[in-house]
């Protein structure tokens, strides 16, 4: 089984990259994809309320293909990030929960501003996702997430794009957070072979995972790009980076990762 660690999807298409669950379906059809974890693309007009709650009905109509995380925007309010965070945990029954700081414009471990939520979230006890680029440095540095992961080191934590998503990349310091704390798993969305490759020789193929970011790049080009990537690898390797690792974490049900063809 194939698992996509970082989609994106929209109640609508709100703009010309948005898709829709059904378009993602299609999409990882294509890819010969089995399961991807979705959270929403931002929209114009921030009401996330709106987008998580499409996440969850999405979920619920593709149960067997979608693997849903929320999103909890620091920006909008404290009281209606609190609420946030919560409904989508005990309302949604979601995997987890994401925190953009480089879209919604914050410092993730703000202590005022983003720590409290974040606080919040690991109360869950579930997996927290960031976006860690170099497209916002000062806000989503890698050695910000690594910060965050000391203070909860019982939760696991996904760091997408894992430095990339501009250039030049942050993801010598993604690896260095990685070495640091072992709850840090890194997902190689948007971000250039090399690094991957450097990630799985230092990490270990056990802490790197596969993930396209559709849809602003396409998933049938990004498992080809893995599928070249690691060729040479064992069949165990390559089973946990295609979906073994996220399955782990997320208490999926086993057999899953299968060696790449």
């Amino acid at each position: 089984m194939i698992i996509d660690a970082d989609c994106h999807i929209s109640s609508q298409k709100f703009d010309s990259l948005s898709i829709t669950a059904e378009e993602l379906i299609r999409r990882m059809d294509r890819a010969s994809v089995d399961r991807a974890i979705v959270w929403l693309k931002p929209p114009y007009d921030r009401d996330i309320d709106r987008e998580n709650r499409s996440v969850y009905a999405a979920s619920q109509r593709y149960s067997n293909r979608l693997l849903p995380f929320g999103w909890a925007n620091p920006r909008l309010g404290r009281q209606a990030t609190f609420d946030t965070i919560k409904r989508c945990f005990e309302e949604y029954g979601f995997l987890g929960i994401k925190f953009n700081g480089a879209q919604d414009d914050y410092v993730i471990d703000d202590p005022d501003a983003a720590l409290p939520f974040v606080e919040y979230a690991a109360s869950f006890g579930k997996p927290i996702a960031f976006h860690i680029g170099a497209d916002s440095p000062e806000n989503t540095h890698p050695a910000r997430l690594a910060h965050i992961a000391g203070q909860y080191p019982e939760i696991n934590f996904l760091m997408s794009h894992m430095g990339g998503a501009s250039l030049p990349p942050l993801s010598l310091s993604a690896v260095e957070a990685g070495q640091a704390h072992p709850n840090i798993f890194l997902i190689g969305s948007a971000i250039h072979e090399l690094a991957i490759d450097h990630a799985v020789r230092v990490l270990g193929a056990s802490r790197v995972c596969f993930g396209s970011d559709e849809p602003f790049r396409f998933v049938h080009v990004q498992l080809a790009g893995y599928r070249a990537l690691f060729r040479d690898s064992s069949e165990d390797e390559q089973s946990a980076i295609l979906g073994g690792n996220i399955a782990r974490l997320l208490s999926l049900e086993s057999n899953v990762g299968q060696a790449m063809t």
